[in-house]
């Protein structure tokens, strides 16, 4: 028990190594050269000591959760948990953002020259848009949009124009639905746990999950939604793949993982992750005769090609606006920003994204791949792996230099049920509330 203890913090220590060297290096370089465009690296954010009114509320949160919500996460009813779960990831989420105080935190968020609700005004005739979106991509195009339009498929954009049209006008309802929505991420992720591991190791996964330091990024950042819409579409699959009404769970998981690729072209690479759950599970249902993984595979497919379907035929081309946007990509800070260093900055940021308990937790993963483990704890291994796989594949491609802080929350999400692993839950539960505290205290995040 002792060595393993070791090994934890040993593993903790070289992951805070890592955002130190990232920090130390990042300033240099930066200070050297200016390359990095960010001012405090590894992240967007600037140094600025403050409290605000979310303080209180977020000190009540992290010591509720730490002293109450292993307790609690064992013997709650699992619907009730879920709910559970999802009030307080919301509330962890609101404290957090206010901290900064409503406007900084939550109502200026989106609405910034680099955000969505800029253009709101421009769908005023949609399909009209999206035939013409392609032409505003670069740099160099007339009206060309702002960073976050021309950087992601048009649904997300869409999402806040249909909010604003609804009369969820402006910011701060703009905000209020990322971290609404956002935070139930926590809840898709137990569930598919659940399906695909045990309920014993997603009840262990809980409070982390609740007590996440990526919820400083989360709210509020479009991404937070992204996080949600993605996390469901897998829960969905972990359901229809192992037959819980596998024609209903496919269809919506295959329509989530549609609208997941036009919200972002990036998670794309949540291909990884459906595949690991697909292979899990075939594992778990290989001996019923019904084979229910067999029969939610049209169902899958059904729902994936329809939103897809419905942009191409308004006239919104996927692969050419993916093509112009690597042209815009390094048209701005990436053409300067240095691959050697982001490409391992990066995972130093995302260390403060999962905490180190989740940096302590991972190589108990891994070990899971390596040895005779028991079955449950094997097929968490395999999906935190998949997601793991797929965040590396996202920093080697080379089109997530810096604010992946934000940009990694999605994948982010699926490694901290690793966490499950961990012996002594509330200490590692305190590390990670505290990381988030200090970061949220001691810096003014771009997000």
């Amino acid at each position: 028990m002792k060595r393993n203890l070791r090994r934890d913090l040993y593993a903790a220590a070289a992951a805070a190594l890592l955002v130190l060297a990232a920090v130390l290096v990042g300033r240099s370089i930066e200070h050297r050269h200016g390359t990095l465009r960010v001012d405090w690296p590894p992240f967007l954010a600037s140094w600025g000591p403050h409290v605000g009114p979310g303080t209180p509320a977020a000190v009540a949160v992290a010591l509720a959760v730490v002293s109450y919500g292993p307790a609690l996460a064992a013997r709650l009813p699992w619907r009730t948990l879920l709910f559970t779960a999802w009030g307080t990831a919301m509330a962890w989420t609101w404290s957090l953002a206010l901290i900064d105080g409503w406007d900084r935190g939550i109502a200026r968020r989106l609405t910034t020259r680099y955000e969505y609700l800029q253009v709101i005004d421009r769908f005023h005739d949609i399909p009209h848009t999206l035939r013409d979106f392609t032409q505003h991509i670069l740099l160099n195009s007339p009206d060309h949009w702002p960073a976050h339009i021309a950087g992601h498929p048009p649904a997300a954009t869409l999402t806040f124009v249909f909010l604003d049209r609804i009369g969820l006008h402006g910011g701060g309802w703009a905000g209020a639905f990322v971290i609404t929505v956002g935070t139930t991420a926590a809840a898709a992720v137990l569930i598919a746990v659940r399906t695909l591991a045990d309920e014993r190791l997603a009840r262990r996964a809980a409070p982390f999950l609740v007590l996440t330091p990526g919820a400083v990024w989360m709210g509020t950042s479009a991404d937070g939604y992204f996080t949600a819409v993605a996390a469901w579409a897998v829960a969905l699959l972990a359901l229809a793949a192992t037959g819980h009404h596998p024609r209903r769970t496919g269809l919506a998981s295959g329509l989530l993982f549609g609208l997941t690729a036009y919200l972002s072209y990036g998670l794309t690479l949540f291909a990884l992750i459906a595949a690991a759950v697909l292979f899990l599970g075939f594992r778990l249902t290989r001996r019923r005769p019904s084979l229910p993984f067999l029969r939610l595979l049209p169902f899958l497919l059904a729902g994936f090609v329809v939103v897809p379907a419905v942009f191409t035929a308004l006239g919104f081309n996927w692969w050419e606006a993916y093509r112009l946007l690597v042209t815009r990509y390094y048209q701005g800070a990436a053409a300067v920003r240095p691959y050697g260093y982001w490409i391992w900055a990066n995972l130093a940021c995302t260390v403060c994204i999962v905490g180190p308990a989740t940096a302590a937790a991972l190589p108990r993963a891994g070990a899971t791949l390596l040895r005779r483990s028991p079955a449950p704890a094997l097929r968490l291994g395999v999906l935190v792996g998949a997601a793991l796989l797929a965040l590396l594949a996202a920093d080697i491609s080379g089109m997530s230099k810096a604010e992946t802080e934000r940009i990694w929350l999605p994948f982010a999400m699926w490694l901290l049920p690793c966490c499950a692993l961990l012996p002594r839950p509330r200490a590692w539960l305190a590390a990670q509330a505290v990381l988030a505290l200090l970061v949220n205290h001691l810096l003014l995040t771009g997000w």
